[in-house]
This record gives structure tokens, C-alpha cells and sequence, in this order.
């Protein structure tokens, strides 16, 4: 792979970068890594609620099952502890499309097989517009810790999953599922810059896919990493 996170593939190093949302402005404050959700920090905002995925297919060269990776993206959340308010985005997209992100949030060129952006707490304003703003008559002042808190976005690119999987995961289906669970690891803390932080995160992906995917061990195909070019 690939991925960097943004996310590059996983065979490169991945260093993060963040994507502003569809729905927001760019920010140009940069927040510190003390302020991402990290490794043993995990947010959880406004109560026990369970997170909300949102799966988007902006591609239409190869057929994706959009709850199914919900799902899975849901599972992945639970299991690593996410709870409240919080709303992550996973979007499927075409070469061009993942392509033209590669260059211009990594200044890499081509395709890569998925990207992930982090979206920091600190980087939205969850403050009410004054002292006295409310949700209306009769109701109680807005509580920021009740507006969800954007984990960030998975972008996975469907025909570059497909090209490496016969030497890589084995096959599209075990290749998409390694993606989500690497780009959604990344969103919340994880990296492979050096080898430590890398062991530590080939492990969770092992221990998430044969908890969540397989529900048992790993295909004899199975490979975390992609073969030397």
C-alpha cells in the first residue's frame, strides 16, 4: 500500500495532511498533534450514541456494496472505542479523482489505493454566536458538546484495490476490506513512519479484519505488504 493520511499507499510512508470537508472551508489553522484524536485518547462526545458512517460511491467502474463497508467502518469504530457524536466519511472514487488529491494535498503523481484526512477537533468551531444563543423558545442554550465531532474521510480508490490484490491482500474483496480498516486506523492516530509504530499497526489491522471480516484467521493469500516494485 500506500496510504498516507491524508494517507499514502501502503508500501510509502505516510505523513498526515488534512483535506478540509466537502461541506466546510479551508481551515489555515494548522492544529497540533496533541490536539488529533490519538492512540489511547479516544473522543467521545455527546454520550454513549454510536458514531455515524457515511459511504459514498463517486466511481462507476467496479460495484461497491456501501452498507457492507458501512458496516464494517462501524465495527472498526466500535471496536476501537469511538463512541458520541462523532461522523466519519468513507468515499469511493475513480483514479483521476484520487489521483489529483495524490498530487495536491501530497505533491505525489498517479493514483494511489487509498487517502485518509483527519479532521481535528480543534480545527471546528463548535462555539454557539454569542452568549445568549439558543435552539429556540423554550429550550436549553446550545451545548457544543451535542454538534458531532468529524473524525475525517477515507478515500479509496476501487480500480487501484483491484490492480495490486493478486499480490497483496489475494483478493478486490480482502483488498477493500485491509483498506478500510488501514484508512480508518490512520484517522484515528495510527502510522508506519518507523518500524515500531509500523508493527503496532500491521497488528490492530490483523487482529480488526479476522475479528470483523473474516470473523476467524487470515486466507494463506493474505499480505499486509505490497512486494518490491
Amino acid at each position: 500500500m500506500w496510504c498516507v493520511t491524508a494517507s499514502l499507499a501502503t508500501s510509502s510512508p505516510r505523513t498526515s495532511v488534512r483535506r478540509p470537508r466537502p461541506s466546510h472551508p479551508p481551515r489555515q489553522a494548522v492544529v497540533g498533534d496533541s490536539l488529533r484524536p490519538r492512540i489511547g485518547s479516544r473522543p467521545k462526545v455527546g454520550g454513549d450514541v454510536d458514531p455515524e458512517v457515511f459511504c459514498s460511491d463517486e466511481q462507476d467502474v467496479i460495484e461497491i456494496d456501501l452498507m457492507r463497508w458501512q458496516n464494517l467502518a462501524e465495527g472498526i469504530l466500535a471496536a476501537e472505542d469511538i463512541r458520541g457524536g462523532t461522523e466519519l466519511s468513507i468515499i469511493f472514487v475513480a483514479e483521476q479523482d484520487i489521483a489529483e488529491l495524490n498530487e495536491s494535498f501530497l505533491g505525489a503523481k498517479g493514483p494511489t489505493d487509498v487517502l485518509s484526512f483527519p479532521i481535528d477537533a480543534a480545527d471546528l468551531d463548535l462555539s454557539p454566536i454569542g452568549s445568549g444563543a439558543t435552539r429556540g423558545p423554550d429550550r436549553a442554550p446550545l451545548d457544543p458538546s451535542d454538534l458531532p465531532m468529524l473524525l475525517g474521510d477515507v478515500v479509496i480508490c476501487p480500480t487501484v484495490a483491484a490492480s495490486q490484490a493478486p499480490t497483496h491482500a489475494g483478493t478486490l474483496d480482502d483488498e477493500l476490506a485491509l483498506l478500510v480498516v488501514h484508512g480508518i486506523l490512520h484517522i484515528l492516530g495510527h502510522d508506519h513512519a518507523e518500524p515500531e509504530e509500523t508493527a503496532v499497526m500491521r497488528r490492530r489491522e490483523l487482529e480488526l479484519l479476522e475479528q470483523l471480516h473474516w470473523k476467524g484467521p487470515a486466507p494463506a493469500a493474505f499480505r499486509q505488504e505490497l512486494p518490491p516494485s
